[in-house]
């Protein structure tokens, strides 16, 4: 059977991936595409977790797509609104003809020689067993996250086999949980535990949010009245595009805000969140870090619900470390027990690149760590290859909407070339800084020195600025001097006289 061949594979068929095929189509649409996707639905992050209240933590008209309105009035979304407006961008547009489910990447191996690469999968049967599958393509785009599916991060909690309760990770959590009238520890501070807190607290008999060290915790409204406002009287499109310009200069200015005077904004987060609980709650204790603001990431909590579940008794939050597991909960350093039918373990993520696929050049392995970052897209010295990594310190969906955009750039620019390859070259530029600065969550940390680095100018730089990416992914020439367009030798020796002259313009 011959192997099937692509223009171009995109890995994942999430929020990214869906935005990437979009603008192939547009950008591109001569390209042939195809989208191979490990689970059985569209939506990627949003179809994986299922725990109670999961929703957006930033707000939908810049996590939304640049070229389909969100119309809901809600900004800060449930998740299940969020996977069904991309399978709708998919479906209205026939990117969903283009996805291939049930294919788990392998690895994926360039070929010089050939200027393509292969790609290995697993391909689930409808009997749920695997079987190989190969396909060859002429530029990967990896849009599959930035973290490992099958399985979250679990610290090795000391007893956590005496506990007689369940032990749940949001991750993979199970259908029909019973956690009614229970009670319920949540061991974490991000952004899945502060949405865990008010939705179990509905219904459960207590809930407590047990943390290590505080985070910093804003309250923002659920809707966004001047986006509302303007839906009122512009057309669809003209009122989400001036609502996300506004937010996108509003996260920008609070950003740069923080970096330039931690302290202040720091008071005034501690201080709005004493105004929400009221001056009988410890907030030095429970609600303020150590670290300065958008070291990690801000926890956003849609009109208060964590804090009005907190000032209703049916919620709390302990600051301590653990000591052990028991029989009956969790028993900390300072000798407080929290008894627990059921432990939610929000420890993090496992972070993960590519999908975990193998990438090779050449019959060389790539070791991701000794390969600078080109733009936040490419990587030193592998060809055809680009991937999506969005923001820490906004939605994810503003860098992936210009990262689209520049691959197709990049693509269209190699057609004008008669290039086959093109691949960034350092050229003497050294390592400098991690693919991420300034950002010290523990699933970062803990992954960091295997992912790729930065130099120390651009484009090997790796911005978290909105509008210095849009210069450089949208606005700047594709043609640099560390970008470098080949053939392999057939290809050269085989042009056309055409040909050469329009790569030599």
């Amino acid at each position: 059977m011959a192997i099937e061949h692509f223009d171009v594979l995109i890995m994942g068929a999430g929020l990214s991936g869906i935005d990437a095929a979009h603008h192939l189509q547009k950008l591109c649409p001569h390209k042939t595409y195809v989208i191979l996707e490990q689970r059985a639905r569209i939506g990627g992050t949003w179809d994986l977790f299922r725990y109670p209240g999961i929703r957006s933590d930033s707000d939908m008209l810049t996590m939304g797509y640049s070229f389909r309105p969100w119309t809901s009035p809600k900004m800060i979304s449930p998740g299940d609104d969020i996977r069904d407006y991309i399978a709708a961008t998919a479906r209205d547009e026939g990117i969903d003809r283009h996805i291939r489910f049930g294919h788990r990447i392998q690895r994926a191996a360039w070929s010089s020689e050939q200027a393509q690469w292969t790609v290995e999968a697993l391909r689930q049967s409808p009997d749920g067993s695997e079987e190989p599958c190969t396909l060859t393509c002429n530029f990967l785009f990896s849009c599959a996250g930035y973290y490992r599916y099958s399985e979250g991060y679990m610290p090795e909690f000391p007893g956590i086999g005496r506990f007689q309760g369940r032990v749940v990770h949001p991750q993979a959590w199970p259908e029909n949980l019973d956690y009614a009238g229970k009670r319920v520890v949540i061991v974490g501070s991000g952004a899945t535990a502060v949405t865990l807190l008010p939705a179990m607290a509905k219904t459960a008999g207590h809930v407590t949010m047990l943390q290590r060290s505080p985070t910093y915790i804003v309250s923002l409204p659920a809707q966004d009245k001047i986006a509302n406002w303007l839906r009122g009287f512009l057309p669809a499109m003209w009122a989400y595009k001036l609502g996300r310009w506004k937010n996108v200069a509003l996260m920008i200015y609070i950003y740069q805000l923080a970096q330039r005077f931690p302290n202040f904004v720091k008071t005034g987060i501690v201080k709005k969140v004493q105004r929400e609980l009221g001056p009988g709650h410890d907030v030095a204790t429970h609600f303020t870090p150590s670290y300065n603001p958008w070291e990690q990431r801000l926890c956003v909590v849609p009109d208060g619900d964590m804090f009005q579940a907190i000032k209703s008794g049916r919620a709390s939050v302990v600051t301590g470390q653990i000591e052990t597991f028991t029989e009956k909960g969790i028993r900390l350093q300072s000798g407080q027990e929290l008894e627990a039918d059921i432990v939610v373990t929000a420890t993090g993520l496992v972070l993960q690149a590519f999908g975990g696929a193998e990438l090779s050049v050449d019959g060389r392995s790539v070791d991701l760590s000794q390969t600078l970052a080109y733009k936040g897209v490419m990587l030193s010295g592998v060809p055809n290859l680009a991937s999506v990594f969005g923001y820490i310190n906004a939605s994810w969906t503003l860098k992936a909407d210009l990262i689209c955009t520049y691959v197709c750039r990049l693509l269209n620019r190699m057609d004008r070339k008669g290039a086959r390859q093109v691949t960034p070259q350092s050229r003497g530029e050294t390592a400098v800084a991690p693919f991420v600065e300034k950002f010290t969550p523990g699933y970062m940390q803990r992954a960091l020195a295997l992912w790729p680095k930065q130099g120390s100018t651009a484009p090997w730089r790796v911005y978290q600025n909105y509008i210095r990416d849009a210069i450089s992914l949208k606005w700047s020439p594709v043609d640099n001097q560390s970008l470098e367009f080949s053939n392999p030798p057939e290809a050269r020796s085989k042009a056309a006289p055409s040909q050469l002259a329009t790569a030599a313009k």
